[in-house]
């Protein structure tokens, strides 16, 4: 079994329009390859969060969004338009640019999401941009005596059935699922030992050979074997893994690419209004 190389506390963070986060920036972790950063939302106050994110530009990258509770609306240079509510997600590849903007729904008085940022390898970063929403309803909810488990990508076998989540484009064959332990319950699971895996708890407690993983914390892993999860009192956690680029990284705010020069070139395409 998989064991905890590094555990990694969240930093307060404001984004956006002003827009308060927890923000696990991993760019610079190996074992966390290719994933480069996962912000949570959770406030009860809309003056946390109802500022939103206004136009701004990627290149380099893919995002996943993913809405626990409330809900956002986006809209891209593209002209795609569309809503992520609650148990809802949204996948987004920037590639070669992508300009959008992500506004919370004025209705909800409530938030708690997740974003994560994956690096697309160095033959991907100037794709064609790409984007899919998905409901709640696409996805599996897995109900077993440990656990409730939510698909989000790759494949998953839950209580002896194999469920392939929604979201089948993800860079580096991504798997993401959401899993609620149950107080007592226990989770494990098969990791391809070419992957390596994260985990992020954003409720309660969660033990791996012993070693506790407490909310907002995130768990880096060694690089072979499956995963065992228990949790004592009960946890929710983010388990997310891929294949590593093991590539080099420049990056500047929105932008994600393997060279200086070719952030300098992002950023004067965008600039110059070329970046798409």
């Amino acid at each position: 079994m998989r064991t905890i190389q590094t555990l990694l506390n969240a930093q307060d963070a404001m984004d956006g329009a002003g827009v308060k986060i927890k923000r696990h920036s991993t760019v610079r972790y190996a074992l966390a390859d290719p994933f480069l950063m996962l912000d949570e939302i959770r406030s009860d106050d809309p003056d946390d969060f109802i500022a939103g994110f206004p136009p701004h530009p990627h290149r380099g990258i893919e995002t996943l969004t993913y809405m626990r509770v409330g809900g956002i609306r986006h809209e891209d240079h593209m002209g795609n338009t569309g809503q992520v509510l609650s148990g809802g997600a949204q996948w987004m590849r920037a590639g070669r640019g992508v300009i959008h903007g992500e506004m919370p729904l004025k209705e909800h008085d409530k938030m708690h999401g997740f974003q994560l940022w994956i690096n697309l390898n160095s033959q991907n970063k100037m794709i064609d941009p790409d984007y899919r929403d998905v409901p709640k309803e696409e996805m599996a909810h897995v109900l077993t005596a440990d656990y409730l488990a939510h698909v989000l990508a790759g494949t998953w076998t839950l209580d002896g059935k194999e469920y392939l989540g929604p979201l089948d484009k993800l860079e580096a064959s991504s798997a993401i699922l959401d899993l609620e332990l149950k107080a007592g319950g226990q989770f494990e699971h098969d990791i391809p030992d070419d992957h390596h895996l994260v985990m992020m708890v954003y409720e309660g407690q969660v033990e791996v050979a012993g070693n506790a993983v407490k909310r907002p914390q995130m768990a880096l892993f060694s690089q072979q074997g499956g995963l065992n999860v228990t949790s004592s009192t009960g946890g929710k956690a983010l388990i997310i893994h891929g294949v590593p680029h093991k590539e080099p990284i420049a990056n500047y705010g929105p932008f994600v690419m393997n060279t200086p020069e070719e952030i300098e070139q992002a950023i004067q395409d965008y600039q110059n209004g070329v970046l798409v």
